[in-house]
C-alpha cells in the first residue's frame, strides 16, 4: 500500500438548521475542503459520500452523492454512496484512503452530510431506529433493558420506557444499560460521567464550529433533566445537522501541489463490524479488536497517541472507549477522567473539539468532523484548544448497534508530516 496524505479538510458549524438542505451543507463542506487544499475540484478523481437519513426525511434514498456533486459541476467521476449509521463518515474516509493507498486513484474526497433536526420530534427520533435491526428493534431494546434490570444496582424511577425512539434516541437507552453494568462491575459513578460531559462542553466552548459553545459545571450536569439514568441531557449528544469533508492524495500528487496548510499522513485506517459477544465481555469489544489492528498497522501503541477524538454519543461512550482503546485499564475510565488526563492540558486530551456531546452529531458527517479536528490539531492551528506539541492522533467512530456493541466502527491514526 502507498502512503496517503490528508491535504484538505472542511466542515460547517454543526447545529440545527431548519432552513438548510443536505446538499447545501455538503456544498459548504466541499468548498471549504477544496479551499483548504488549494486545489480545483477537477483534481478530485473519486468521492465517497456518507449519509444515513436523507431518504427517510425526503425520499432521496439513492444517488445521493451524485445529486450533491452535480450541483457543483462535479460530474463524470466515480461516486460511492455510503450508509453505515454513525460510522458513515469514517467509512467514507476509509474508502477514499483505500482508493489512494491501492494506487487506483491519486486524489479522492471523503464527504459526509446529514440533516436530522426536524420540527416533528417523533419522526426525528424514529429515524434513529434505522441504526438497529428494524424488524427486531423492540425485542433488541427489551433484551438490553433486561440486561440492565438484572444488575445489582439501585436505579431511580425512569418513567415510560416507551419513550425510546419517540421522545429520545433509543441509543441512549442502550448506552445507559451498559453503563449501569459498568457502574455495578467497577464502581463507576454518575459524577465521573458528569466530569466527562463538563470537560467536553468546556472544549466545545473553545471551538467556533461546535454546536454547543457554552460551559456547564459538574453540578449542572448532574442536576439536568434525566434522559435515561444515569445519563442526563448534557451527557448526551444533541440532534443536529452539518457537513464535513476531507481530501486525500498520494505522495506523488503531494509533491506536485502547493498545499497552503501542512499535509497529514494516514498511518492506519481500519474498518470492522461488531461481534456476538456477551454483555459482560467488555474485553472482547469491537474497539479492543479494531484498535489492536490500527496500532499494529501504524507500528504504535496507545501510549504513543497524543490526542484522540472518540465517539461519545454519551459521556459513557467516551469512558468506555478510553478503556477499549487501551488508554487505561478496564474499569479505570472514570478514574482517568477524574485525573484530568483527558482534558486540555492533560497528557492525552480526548475530544478537544467538544466531541459529539458538544461539537454535535450529524450522523454521516460526524466521523469526518473528527478528522477535521485532528488535522487542524496536527497542523498546530487549533487556537485556544490546541494540544501542545501533538504529533500522533487517533479517531474512533462507531455506528449502529447489534447485540452489545457497535454494528460498525472505523479507526484512523494520523501523523503530523
Amino acid at each position: 500500500m502507498r502512503d496517503v496524505y490528508v491535504i484538505g479538510v472542511g466542515m460547517t458549524r454543526f447545529g440545527k438548521y431548519a432552513d438548510r438542505s443536505v446538499r447545501g451543507l455538503a456544498a459548504e463542506a466541499i468548498r471549504s475542503a477544496l479551499l483548504d487544499a488549494g486545489i480545483d475540484w477537477r483534481r478530485i478523481e473519486a468521492v465517497a459520500f456518507a449519509n444515513s437519513n436523507w431518504g427517510f426525511f425526503s425520499g432521496q434514498h439513492s444517488i445521493k452523492g451524485q445529486v450533491i456533486l452535480r450541483d457543483l459541476g462535479m460530474t463524470a467521476i466515480p461516486v460511492v454512496n455510503v450508509e453505515n449509521a454513525c460510522a458513515g463518515g469514517s467509512t467514507a474516509f476509509h474508502l477514499a484512503w483505500l482508493n489512494v493507498a491501492s494506487g487506483l486513484h491519486d486524489c479522492c474526497m471523503a464527504l459526509g452530510a446529514e440533516k436530522i433536526f426536524h420540527e416533528d420530534k417523533a419522526k426525528m427520533f424514529e429515524s434513529f431506529w434505522g441504526g438497529m435491526d428494524v424488524e427486531n428493534r423492540r425485542a433488541h431494546l427489551e433484551m438490553m433493558l433486561g440486561f440492565a434490570a438484572g444488575i445489582d444496582l439501585e436505579v431511580p424511577g425512569q418513567g415510560d420506557a416507551a419513550g425510546a425512539g419517540r421522545s429520545r434516541s433509543p441509543f441512549m437507552d442502550l448506552y445507559s444499560a451498559v453503563c449501569r453494568w459498568h457502574m455495578a462491575e467497577y464502581g463507576t459513578t454518575a459524577r465521573q460521567l458528569a466530569l466527562i460531559a463538563e470537560k467536553n462542553h468546556y472544549h466545545g466552548s473553545l471551538n467556533p464550529l461546535a454546536q454547543y459553545q457554552h460551559r456547564v459545571s459538574v453540578e449542572e450536569v448532574l442536576a439536568a433533566r434525566s434522559v435515561s439514568w444515569p445519563l442526563t441531557l448534557p451527557m448526551c449528544a444533541p440532534v443536529g445537522d452539518g457537513g464535513a469533508a476531507a481530501i486525500l492524495c498520494s505522495k506523488a500528487v503531494l509533491k506536485k501541489l502547493n498545499v497552503p496548510g501542512a499535509a497529514v499522513r494516514v498511518l492506519a485506517s481500519v474498518l470492522a463490524s461488531g461481534s456476538d459477544r456477551a454483555g459482560d465481555e467488555d474485553r472482547k469489544d469491537i474497539g479492543v479488536r479494531l484498535s489492536g489492528q490500527a496500532y499494529e498497522r501504524a507500528g504504535l501503541g496507545p501510549e504513543d497517541i497524543d490526542l484522540a477524538e472518540v465517539h461519545d454519543a454519551s459521556a459513557f461512550g467516551e469512558l468506555h472507549q478510553t478503556e477499549a482503546l487501551g488508554f487505561c485499564k478496564f474499569g479505570e475510565g472514570g478514574a482517568l477522567a477524574e485525573s484530568g488526563t483527558t482534558r486540555l492540558g492533560g497528557r492525552l486530551p480526548v475530544n478537544p473539539s467538544g466531541g459529539l456531546e458538544s461539537r454535535g452529531h450529524p450522523i454521516g458527517a460526524s466521523g469526518l468532523g473528527q478528522i477535521h479536528e485532528l488535522v487542524v490539531q496536527l497542523r498546530h492551528g487549533a487556537g485556544a484548544r490546541q494540544v501542545e506539541k501533538c504529533r500522533i492522533a487517533l479517531a474512533e467512530n462507531g455506528g449502529g448497534n447489534l447485540g452489545f456493541e457497535e454494528a460498525a466502527m472505523g479507526i484512523t491514526i494520523l501523523e503530523r508530516f
